[in-house]
């Protein structure tokens, strides 16, 4: 049987119904359609009531899907009341993500919030979440982008948790961090190894590093950095990546120098991770709308079909945004 995949992203508009929940799918992970006619198919009711920056995760013992993603709204919420809007949610933000339950990728409980702030610091933000399993510790490595109180929230580093739920979190602990201000981590693991993919360093781009545990340390793949020449420095963030059925692997990286709905994904292949090496392939993708910062779950044919035949239709979320 086929892999087929799907993709959990937002889109950039400057009204509430962009920073909401949204999917797609594909048999082949190039060519993408929307799910539900391309609108929203879950919807947020708490915290900023606006949700960017997801992950979405199947636990390898019990089959459960977990989506968790980032609590924050500009469009809805701090746009409306503030200039300096990304200055304020980096040092005054939610230090809670949202967080979706299912065992069948259709039916999902209420958004919940599940606050990774430990005793040992205080974050300005919690951010851009992203999760793989440790099958050592039988537990996912949960990891973020938080600014904290410790440094005065200087810069943004990368914060991890251990969690079997996502309900109970390990205290957080510094996982990568540099000199520089560093967000958007995604990690992968191929033959034994683990890479790192994350915006930031001088200069600001998209980077990649290497380590033989999911905790590090960590080292430059320099031959990413020499795939990355040709991508116009502090323009794309959001890294993002997927194993095709054929072995390449897929990278999105999203292009945030347009303006509302023609920001988005921007799609590299490569060989092997290990290589570092990356061509953009813009032409081997089609795409129905712009993608925004998001991640790829591979899933079976039957959850293919499943998630493109499912009525998405929620009158409720009209009344409550109205």
């Amino acid at each position: 049987m086929s892999q087929c995949y799907l993709f959990v992203h937002f889109k950039e508009r400057s009204t509430p119904d962009g920073e909401q929940v949204y999917f797609s799918i594909s048999r082949d992970g190039l060519r993408w359609e929307a799910v539900n006619d391309g609108s929203p198919v879950l919807w947020t009711y708490y915290g900023t009531r606006g949700v960017r920056d997801f992950t979405i995760v199947r636990h390898p013992i019990t089959g459960r899907f977990y989506i968790v993603a980032t609590d924050l709204s500009i469009a809805y919420g701090v746009r409306r009341h503030r200039t300096d809007f990304w200055e304020h949610a980096g040092t005054q933000g939610s230090t809670s993500l949202s967080v979706w339950e299912s065992d069948d990728l259709v039916h999902w409980t209420e958004q919940r919030l599940a606050n990774v702030e430990g005793k040992n610091e205080h974050f300005g933000c919690v951010w851009a979440p992203d999760a793989l399993w440790d099958p050592e510790k039988e537990a996912f490595l949960l990891h973020w982008s938080s600014s904290a109180e410790s440094d005065g929230f200087a810069r943004k580093r990368i914060f991890c948790s251990y969690t079997k739920d996502f309900r109970d979190f390990s205290e957080p602990e510094v996982l990568y961090e540099e000199e520089a201000e560093i967000i958007d981590s995604a990690m992968y693991e191929q033959d034994g190894m683990y890479y790192l993919f994350y915006k930031g360093g001088v200069p600001c781009r998209v980077r990649l590093v290497e380590g033989e545990t999911p905790r590090g340390p960590f080292h430059t793949v320099q031959a990413f950095d020499r795939s990355m020449d040709a991508v116009e420095d502090g323009l794309y963030e959001a890294p993002t990546a997927v194993r095709l059925e054929d072995g390449r692997w897929a990278l999105f990286i999203d292009y945030y120098g347009a303006h509302g709905a023609e920001q988005g994904y921007v799609p590299f292949l490569s060989d092997d991770l290990k290589s570092g090496e990356f061509r953009r392939a813009d032409t081997d993708f089609s795409f129905p709308y712009h993608f925004k910062h998001g991640t790829i779950l591979t899933i079976t044919e039957e959850e293919y079909a499943r998630l493109k035949d499912h009525d998405w239709t929620d009158p409720g979320f009209v009344e409550f945004f109205s």
